[in-house]
C-alpha cells in the first residue's frame, strides 16, 4: 500500500537548500532548470573538469528511532541502492575511500520521516535535519570535493515513495525506486559531469 508523501516544492526546497548549503565562506548556488529530479543545484563556481573519478561513499540512511527498520533491513536497503547505483555507473571511475584532487565525493541519503510525528530521530548532520519535515520522504545526491569536503551540487527528488517500515518493508517498491532515483541520479552525473574513463 502506498503511503501519503510531502512533495516539497521547488521554492521550499531551494529555501532548505540555501540555508544547507551555507558557510562561513559563503558559498553561492545556482538551481539547475529543467532537470528530471525535483531540485538540483550546483556551485556556481563549481568546475566539474578538474575530475575524473567517483569517491563512492556508504549511503546515509535515517528514519525516526521508533519506525526505524531492523539493522538486517537497512544493511539490505544498502545493498539494493549501491546495485542499483553500480549498475548504471558503467562510464565512471568510481573508488572507495580515496580523496584525492580529481575525485569527486558522491553520496547519496535517504531520508524518510513519513512516520515521525517529529521527535525521535536518528542522529543525522544538522543540515539534512533541516531539509526533511515529519511526514516527507527525500532521497539526495550529494557531490563534493574530496579533498576539502566542498559541496559542489546537490539534487533531491521524493518522487517515489517505497514502503519502508519497522514491522513491513515491500522489496519489490523498494527496488523499482532504487532504479528510478539511480537512472535519475546517474543521469543527473552525466548532464552535469560528464562520464568518466
Amino acid at each position: 500500500m502506498r503511503r501519503g508523501l510531502l512533495r516539497l516544492g521547488t521554492a521550499g526546497v531551494a529555501t532548505l537548500f540555501a540555508a544547507a548549503c551555507t558557510t562561513v565562506t559563503t558559498e553561492s548556488f545556482r538551481v539547475v532548470q529543467d532537470t528530471q529530479v525535483e531540485s538540483a543545484f550546483i556551485a556556481t563556481d563549481a568546475d566539474f573538469s578538474q575530475y575524473d573519478t567517483l569517491n563512492a561513499e556508504e549511503m546515509g540512511i535515517f528514519f525516526p528511532r521508533e519506525s526505524a527498520p531492523s539493522a538486517e533491513d537497512i544493511q539490505r536497503l544498502r545493498q539494493i541502492f549501491r546495485e542499483a547505483f553500480r549498475s548504471r555507473l558503467g562510464n565512471y571511475r568510481v573508488v572507495q575511500q580515496q580523496p584525492g584532487p580529481r575525485t569527486m565525493t558522491v553520496q547519496a541519503t535517504l531520508i524518510d520521516l513519513r512516520e515521525s510525528s517529529g521527535g525521535g530521530l536518528m542522529d543525522m548532520r544538522s543540515d539534512l535535519r533541516n531539509m526533511a519535515q515529519p511526514g516527507s520522504l527525500v532521497f539526495l545526491m550529494e557531490m563534493r570535493d574530496s579533498e576539502t569536503s566542498r559541496t559542489l551540487a546537490r539534487a533531491a527528488d521524493s518522487a517515489a515513495a517505497p514502503v519502508i517500515s519497522g514491522t513491513e518493508t515491500d522489496w519489490d517498491s523498494v527496488e523499482e525506486a532504487a532504479d528510478r532515483w539511480a537512472e535519475l541520479f546517474v543521469s543527473f552525473l552525466d548532464q552535469n559531469l560528464g562520464p568518466t574513463r
